[in-house]
């Protein structure tokens, strides 16, 4: 045996047995006679979780540098705050990870990394050692979950939860490479986003207004402020300060898996910013108070800003429902919630607004990923702006139309 810093030791043992069937583990006398007889384990000291400490064992190394490597990490990993334990398997990890990340991550991703995880990754790969886990496994996965129709997307997102999780455990120092990284199956192109032209839009507003007044002001909210669903249904009215024209973006409304709603921040700290308010919008938020007001005695504006008539908060999913209800009645292009907020921008790019200007009223963290979303809308643009270039030559070349022919340098010449 060899120790191992303060604690921890290493050591060959077997399976064999006395004739009273008692296990000689490291005390078979072969061990001394054979060195490839038995395999490996070593044993460390470590702190319990409640008083005290506990051996922890780990055998079946097939050399003893193997076992002194694997000591090694457990006591590393014990220093650093994480388990470096040899035998711990990807579905214990996961769990572990899942733990963690309550802490930092909303609730609705959580609840969707939480889906992948128990129904897809641990049933899959759970039984695997974290340490032995490889390409092949995860294509194996892949592979297994094409040929039962899974989609691409789909499988595309749990991989990408599982980089996730085997990133943070090489960041941690647990593993030393991430073998999801790089994916097997490249990221899907994104969807074609359908959005409304301004007359299109305009024409659903007006209808809404007929059927429906409540929705048409909070349709008219979204479009005349390309504010996220969430944000629109989060939004309070101690954030609306009309006499300003203007509102701040404190609140995002989701539902966890469709389910409890949950009111949290922004999706960016970027998003938390004030928005100004159009004609348009002040006068559907003025109707939204109105009806309030009505619904209080004490005339006093508080909670929500939209909110179903018995005052709770309204559900993503029912806007969405509805939305595709009146869109369907109109015979219009079917889109979703958050292409209104693409249309929002098409119309403010349409009319001639600087990008950067309607990057700063998406509130997006960077002008690059304005950029990246509506560069394609900016066509005209480009040209106009390749003309107007090409004109202002234009119009020097035509003042200086009459002057002498400049005179070439002699160098020019020769070259």
């Amino acid at each position: 045996m060899r120790a191992i810093v303060d604690h921890g030791r290493v050591y060959r043992r077997c399976g064999c047995h006395d004739h009273d069937r008692h296990q000689l583990g490291a005390h078979c006398p072969l061990l001394t006679a054979d060195p490839d007889h038995g395999t490996w384990t070593f044993a460390v000291d470590l702190p319990a979780p409640t008083v005290g400490r506990h051996t922890v064992r780990r055998g079946g190394f097939p050399t003893e540098d193997a076992a002194h490597t694997a000591l090694r990490r457990m006591i590393e990993g014990h220093t650093g705050g994480f388990t470096a334990d040899p035998n711990q398997t990807v579905a214990e990890y996961l769990t572990a990870w899942l733990q963690a990340k309550e802490l930092v991550l909303k609730p609705t991703t959580l609840a969707r990394y939480r889906t992948y995880v128990t129904t897809d990754l641990i049933p899959a790969l759970g039984a695997v050692r974290l340490d032995d886990l490889g390409y092949p496994h995860i294509a194996g996965f892949v592979h297994t979950q094409l040929a039962h129709g899974r989609g691409r997307v789909t499988i595309h997102r749990i991989l990408a939860t599982l980089s996730s999780a085997l990133g943070d455990a090489v960041r941690c120092h647990r593993l030393l490479r991430n073998p999801a990284r790089p994916t097997i199956i490249p990221r899907p192109a994104a969807a074609e986003r359908h959005i409304w032209t301004v007359a299109e839009a305009a024409w659903f507003l007006r209808y809404c207004r007929v059927v429906d007044p409540a929705f048409a002001d909070l349709i008219e909210v979204i479009i005349g402020t390309g504010m996220r669903k969430g944000e629109a249904l989060g939004l309070h009215w101690n954030d609306v300060h009309l006499m300003d024209h203007k509102l701040y973006v404190r609140w995002t409304l989701t539902a966890v898996n469709n389910g409890k709603i949950h009111l949290g921040g922004p999706k960016t700290e970027a998003s938390r910013a004030w928005v100004s308010l159009s004609p348009r919008a002040m006068a559907a938020l003025h109707r939204q108070a109105a009806l309030q007001m009505a619904a209080h005695p004490d005339g006093r504006l508080e909670g929500l800003v939209f909110t179903r008539p018995d005052g709770e908060p309204l559900r993503p999913q029912w806007v969405l429902d509805q939305l595709r209800k009146r869109t369907a009645e109109l015979d219009l292009p079917k889109i979703g919630l958050h292409d209104l907020r693409h249309t929002a921008a098409s119309i403010m790019i349409a009319a001639g607004i600087p990008l950067a200007i309607v990057s700063k009223t998406l509130r997006h963290s960077h002008l690059a990923i304005t950029a990246d979303l509506y560069g394609h809308l900016l066509k005209n643009s480009a040209d106009e702006a390749v003309l107007a270039l090409a004109k202002a030559l234009d119009h020097a070349d035509a003042l200086h139309a009459d002057s002498t022919t400049p005179v070439i340098p002699n160098a020019c010449l020769a070259a």
